[in-house]
């Protein structure tokens, strides 16, 4: 059975202009929205901005783009664009 705790990089901890590919989502209540929002495992995410006081972030996913909260955004893990590990199209 997995773990609800996910290690690595976070969506949350991005900063504006940084690209990543979403790897998994922790057991919330909310997991189901964000894959229904297009924020699936292998999807490429772009962090568009986040406001002055760092909450929300605006990210672009799925050809359009979301607001989402920080404390959302701390349950989906994330693989860094560069990273080598991530499969960015």
């Amino acid at each position: 059975m997995r773990s609800s705790t996910l290690t690595g990089t976070r969506l949350s901890q991005l900063r504006a202009g940084m690209k990543a590919v979403i790897v998994d989502h922790e057991q919330t209540d909310l997991k189901g929205r964000l894959l229904e929002m297009g924020c699936i495992p292998g999807e490429p995410v772009w962090i568009e901005m986040v406001a002055p006081m760092g909450d929300p972030l605006a990210i672009k996913i799925a050809g359009y783009y979301l607001s989402i909260r920080k404390k959302d955004a701390e349950t989906i893990q994330v693989a860094l664009q560069n990273d080598p590990m991530a499969e960015m199209e």
